[in-house]
């Protein structure tokens, strides 16, 4: 399958690990298993993040129950 007809997913995450100081998403590629691409968009403030992800036509999907609680959300 190649990557164009694969679905992109970011994950926005608070503070995690690598990144202390700040918001971070995380581009991953669907199907057949969502996959890490390396991309990663990294900022202090979560709405400025969230709104790149908005002017890139993204739609926000809320944290599912059982997500790691670094996630915030997920979007399509």
């Amino acid at each position: 399958m190649r990557d164009r007809d694969r679905l992109p997913i970011w994950t926005v995450y608070d503070h995690p690990r690598d990144y202390p100081t700040h918001f971070v998403a995380r581009k991953f590629l669907s199907l057949p298993k969502p996959e890490p691409t390396g991309e990663v968009i990294a900022d202090t403030d979560l709405n400025r993040l969230r709104g790149v992800l908005t002017q890139w036509g993204l739609t926000c999907l809320q944290r599912m129950p059982g997500d790691d609680p670094v996630i915030l959300e997920t979007w399509l």
